[in-house]
């Protein structure tokens, strides 16, 4: 199982028994004690070298000595990761940025970055045994995991709010998952997956307590860390729900950067939705809210009011001398059609959410004139193409032949 070599809490920091998917520390009498799976990076290093990546397959399982899933040849066979970081000047310049780059994950199987942590999610319960996977989701978790279950063969349930995206669940149905939209809020979706989890024995694919998923997102951290090696970025720039995301990307980086393949690690900017922000304020006050509800936004994907990653999120971004900020729906929707229109990517609100973000913290000083971004676009349009028509307009219509 790659090089694992602990499994840890992230709030009292003492080793833990590994749980077969979702589970919370032990020793805390508290929901938020997640869990962090340590890696034995000597180790590693014996055989992920700049060499040995030479020859292995472009995507995100050449990292496997970082993924904790044992190598199998038909997992390994799933297309998913090393999307393209696309420099994109004419967004840099309406952004006020000197030089950005975005990491389109919207070129991943199922349109989204959540791919990374479903294909590792998937691969885990298979080799734990389980033939029956579920999660609780906005959308884009849904539809990756309902994905790569019809790949693997594998039952999944998928718990939905009433507000996901049709679109989406479109998606997810088609893949063949039995569908359950939850009328309520996502976090009664989460809490009703992970009591039927429980009282099921299904493998519990959600990102917020399962430790073995969010090393998936780990990968676009990784991929982040190999494609600016000679160019590294001095910001990368993330919008945040959960908080996995974050976590993730930043882990990527640092591991890479003790294994020598980047020469110092990027500063982290999270991004919220100014209608939920939970994580920014945890990030500024030094207390987390867990009563806070669910604000106006148009960016579904982040509207997390009760983050259960918020200490991974929180001191990712502390630990990079990063920062956090937050955008309106005016902002987001300026950077859907700048991103689309000056970059050529056709980003979901969230994901354009991450622009906005960069662009907010130019105008703040934040971001320094001279530094260089790399945005992380985490899933298409076209996963919520009723946001984006209200934002296009509409097209002129013409007779059929030229006067």
């Amino acid at each position: 199982m790659g090089v694992v070599s602990d499994m840890r809490c992230v709030r009292c920091g003492r080793s833990v028994p590994a749980p077969m998917s979702a589970g919370v520390c032990p020793h805390c009498s508290d929901p938020f004690a997640v869990l962090q799976v340590e890696f034995d990076l000597e180790r590693a290093a014996q055989t992920l070298t700049a060499e040995s990546l030479k020859a292995r397959p472009m995507n995100h399982w050449r990292y496997h000595e970082l993924l904790p899933i044992e190598p199998d040849p038909e997992v390994f066979g799933w297309p998913i990761g090393m999307t393209p970081l696309i420099e994109v000047p004419r967004l840099a310049a309406w952004a006020g940025l000197g030089s950005l780059r975005l990491k389109d994950d919207t070129r991943n199987p199922t349109a989204s970055f959540k791919d990374r942590a479903s294909s590792v999610g998937v691969a885990h319960a298979m080799q734990a045994g389980a033939t029956h996977i579920a999660c609780a989701s906005t959308g884009n978790a849904a539809s990756s995991l309902a994905g790569f279950a019809a790949m693997a063969g594998m039952r999944a349930t998928i718990f939905v709010p009433g507000s996901a995206p049709a679109p989406k669940v479109t998606q997810l149905l088609m893949y063949g998952a039995d569908v359950r939209r939850v009328q309520g809020t996502y976090a009664q979706a989460y809490d009703l997956c992970a009591h039927e989890c429980e009282a099921n024995g299904w493998y519990n694919r959600n990102c917020a307590t399962n430790p073995y998923v969010i090393e998936g997102k780990k990968t676009g951290g990784l991929e982040i860390a190999e494609q600016t090696a000679e160019h590294p970025a001095d910001w990368v720039v993330v919008s945040v729900g959960d908080g996995c995301t974050i976590a993730g990307i930043a882990n990527g980086l640092k591991q890479m950067h003790t294994l020598g393949f980047l020469e110092r690690v990027p500063r982290m900017l999270g991004v919220q939705a100014s209608g939920v922000h939970p994580i920014m304020s945890a990030f500024e006050t030094g207390a987390f809210d867990e009563s806070a509800e669910s604000g106006p936004t148009m960016a579904d994907s982040i509207d997390v009011p009760v983050p259960r990653n918020w200490r991974k999120a929180v001191a990712a971004v502390r630990e990079s001398d990063g920062a956090f900020v937050a955008v309106n729906d005016d902002e987001i929707a300026e950077a859907m059609r700048a991103c689309a229109a000056l970059g050529g990517v056709f980003a979901e609100p969230a994901a354009a959410a991450s622009v906005a973000g960069a662009k907010l913290a130019a105008e703040r000083g934040i971001i320094g004139p001279g530094e260089t971004v790399v945005a992380v676009i985490t899933g298409s349009g076209l996963k919520d193409i009723d946001g984006a028509r209200r934002i296009a307009g509409e097209p002129v219509d013409v007779p059929p032949a030229l006067q």
